[in-house]
């Protein structure tokens, strides 16, 4: 074993840091024996210096990050301190001073993950970030090594706990959408602004990174479709488990039929009670690929938190430290199928549709002819009606998500329909 020590940064000792920061120490024998060489906590960045940071050397503190990373003798920069700025800058000037990086920095990843990945080439380094997408779980590894030799199709999952959480509790004790994110910040799952959970940006900067690596093309957050679950009612919930199915926001990356476009998107959907992520329950985490040779996997754990989330964060400081002991790099940016990312409305799924209707005859002819004019095959319809009001749910088979849109839009036109009380994807077929 080599005596001298990798040097290794960390920039940010949050949750997450310090949690890093604690493993780091308290199994640094085991960490020296899995990589070849001892690991030494050389410096830390941080915005408030008089927080008490227990196990940490106050001397290692500071608030000069870009002094940090330019010290030149650091083997490793940790990120973990989120955002697009400072952060870009910091990997950047690592990268020129003679570090690897290890982020856990999903958004800038999905804005600027090419940029990155550049960076790093140009100056013979590694860029980790399996901590950038559901947490503990080992995914980004999985895709980019596990499955280099496949073909992958599909990448469905829930990558947000706080939603999941919050979906689950209105789908298991019949609560609204309020109650539930009421509850889920009591317990510490949602930020007091909880917009980038529940209004899907968090997902869908996880859904542009695992797209890009699944189909080998450069997929940023701009290209993401993407849609909350704040307007998710109780009433859904039951419309889905009419259906025999239940209701989570989904991130959905797929390749086209004719593989000639991939496509992302973020959005809550009905998802049959009989697929494997119906059963994640709480604020968990699970990913579900599919591939040509592989078959169908599912990925599944916790996907926030200190712990876990450091967990993906040293098993990344692992590898990238054994890579500075070979004088090897990982894996890098792979883009070279540089496939195009089509719109949502290109998009083919199936749609549930609910309808608030006068409760007279003739009705559901008018429907049935505005969804026959824009191409739309109807799979189920029922109706129920009361003193003159009705509500009409129908279901449709496979269509383009454009198409769905203009039958929508048609059906608000027709006078015998008083509203659309809600409009939901089904997937997961």
């Amino acid at each position: 074993m080599r005596t001298r020590p990798l040097k290794v940064a960390l920039l940010g000792c949050g949750v997450v840091g310090s949690e890093v920061a604690r493993i780091m120490t308290t199994h640094a024998d085991d960490l020296a024996a899995r990589i070849g060489a001892p690991v030494e906590l050389a410096g830390v960045a941080v915005r408030r210096p008089d927080r008490v940071r227990e196990g940490i050397d106050p001397a290692l503190v500071t608030t000069d990050a870009t002094a940090l990373v330019k010290r030149g003798d650091l083997d490793v920069v940790v990120e973990v301190i989120g955002g697009i700025e400072p952060a870009r800058t910091l990997i950047t000037t690592a990268f020129e001073h003679g570090a690897s990086v290890v982020s856990a920095n999903k958004a800038l990843l999905a804005q600027d993950g090419a940029a990155l990945h550049a960076a790093a080439e140009a100056n013979g380094k590694d860029l980790y970030y399996e901590a950038a997408v559901a947490g503990a779980i080992p995914l980004i590894r999985p895709l980019r090594e596990s499955l280099a030799g496949d073909k992958v199709n599909r990448v469905l999952g829930i990558v947000n706990g706080t939603t999941n959480f919050i979906l689950d509790k209105m789908d298991s004790t019949g609560a609204g959408y309020q109650e539930a994110l009421d509850e889920a910040t009591a317990l510490g799952y949602a930020e007091a602004d909880p917009t980038a959970d529940v209004e899907g940006f968090d997902a869908a900067a996880k859904a542009a990174i695992l797209a890009g690596i699944a189909f080998h093309t450069r997929v940023r957050l701009d290209d993401v479709h993407r849609e909350g679950m704040t307007e998710v009612t109780a009433a859904d919930f039951a419309s889905a488990r009419g259906m025999g199915c239940t209701i989570k926001l989904l991130a959905i990356c797929e390749r086209a039929q004719d593989g000639a476009s991939v496509t992302a998107r973020v959005h809550p959907a009905m998802i049959p009670l009989s697929h494997p992520l119906a059963s994640v329950r709480g604020a968990y985490n699970a990913v579900f690929v599919e591939s040509d040779a592989a078959g169908q996997l599912m990925f599944y754990g916790p996907g926030a938190g200190g712990s876990p989330t450091a967990s993906a964060v040293l098993g990344d400081l692992v590898a990238v430290c054994r890579n500075r002991l070979s004088g090897a790099t990982g894996p890098g940016e792979s883009a070279y199928a540089a496939l195009p990312v089509s719109p949502m409305g290109d998009v083919v799924t199936r749609c549930h549709i609910s309808l608030d209707v006068a409760d007279k005859p003739g009705v559901l002819a008018q429907v049935a002819t505005v969804f026959a004019e824009h191409g739309v095959s109807i799979d189920t319809v029922r109706q129920q009606g009361k003193d003159g009001e009705a509500s009409l749910v129908v279901v449709t088979h496979r269509a383009s998500d454009a198409a769905l849109g203009a039958t929508v839009e048609a059906l608000r036109n027709l006078d015998t329909v008083r509203g659309v009380a809600s409009i939901m994807r089904v997937e997961g077929e």
